[in-house]
């Protein structure tokens, strides 16, 4: 039995009994609670829910595409990698150089509209070709802005120097490892306009803390959509403290998950009836190449899980 694993079943639980319903900019509609906390040991095995199964390859190729300092889809795309297409393909389908169907609210109609359905499947299919394979096209409509790959690696300060927080944490880790400033923050108020960003950073700060030679880190999320994002999120933010740890010849302690406001989207309740009807299972063990020394050269296939059994997968839409 995972108490990791029911510190997030309690948090579906906690905002079902508890939550109020609200309106939310997608028009799905929510019900929230405000200011929600867990806490996963990371030495009881690594928290990827077992009551549904959650794809490490995708979260894993996120990771590195924002350690790497990337903002456009094309990287993830090659890999297969689907979870950011909705705000590229919004930004395709509301410029002057897109002239198929209409595809207003597509997110939503998508869900209500068989016919529909088929339609957007065609755009989107033709938008990630061309994404893969027109430089041009990939250029304008592939990028996001400053997205977490951005205010990570190359944060512009407003006298236009860049700051590398990833990396500047890294070290402080290894040099002055009691230090309060271990911190690295995505959110920036003059980059959260759609102009600048896809999607106002949700994980919007991260800190460090060393103590008895392990890493422990607290996540700050503004906004966490419950259901399908936040077992991504822990996944991988408890990844990212495990390949700092291992980079600092340091152990792994704890990730702290702290929510502002923690929701579930209304189309999604029938999904987490079923999860939490669902029996936990013991927790995978986490695989990291011991050849890599560098946060900054992992590939994909360098990180893997042992003796992972999940239930079966759950999907559900995503509120764009």
């Amino acid at each position: 039995m995972s108490h990791s694993e029911h510190s997030y079943l309690n948090l579906l639980k906690d905002v079902l009994n508890n939550g109020v319903k609200k309106e939310d900019r997608t028009g799905t509609g929510t019900i929230s609670v405000f200011g929600y906390q867990m806490r996963f040991n990371l030495n009881e095995g690594f928290p990827l829910l077992t009551t549904k199964r959650v794809p490490l390859k995708l979260i894993t190729s996120e990771l590195i595409w924002f350690i790497n300092g990337d903002t456009n889809i094309r990287y993830l795309l090659q890999h297969n990698n689907n979870i950011w297409n909705e705000w590229a393909f919004k930004k395709w389908v509301e410029s002057p150089d897109y002239a198929g169907p209409d595809m207003t609210n597509f997110g939503l109609r998508s869900q209500q509209d068989e016919a529909f359905n088929l339609l957007y499947l065609e755009q989107e299919a033709i938008f990630k070709k061309r994404i893969l394979e027109d430089d041009d096209f990939a250029k304008e409509f592939g990028d996001l802005g400053n997205v977490y790959g951005k205010q990570w690696r190359r944060w512009q300060t407003s006298q236009g120097e860049i700051i590398d927080q990833l990396k500047n944490v890294i070290e402080q880790i290894k040099t002055n490892p009691d230090s309060r400033r271990l911190l690295v923050t995505a959110w920036s108020p003059e980059d959260v306009t759609p102009q600048r960003s896809a999607l106002p950073p949700c994980h919007t700060l991260f800190q460090f803390y060393v103590a008895d030679n392990k890493l422990s880190c607290q996540l700050y999320q503004r906004s966490g959509d419950i259901f399908l994002g936040i077992p991504f999120n822990i996944a991988s933010y408890s990844l990212l403290t495990h390949m700092i740890a291992k980079e600092c010849g340091l152990g792994v302690g704890d990730f702290v998950h702290t929510i502002g406001d923690a929701h579930i989207y209304l189309n999604h309740l029938e999904q987490i009836e079923m999860q939490l009807s669902r029996e936990v299972r013991p927790l995978p063990r986490l695989k990291i190449n011991p050849d890599v020394q560098s946060i900054f050269d992992y590939k994909v296939e360098d990180i893997g899980v042992e003796d992972y059994a999940p239930q079966p997968a759950i999907k559900a839409p995503v509120a764009v």
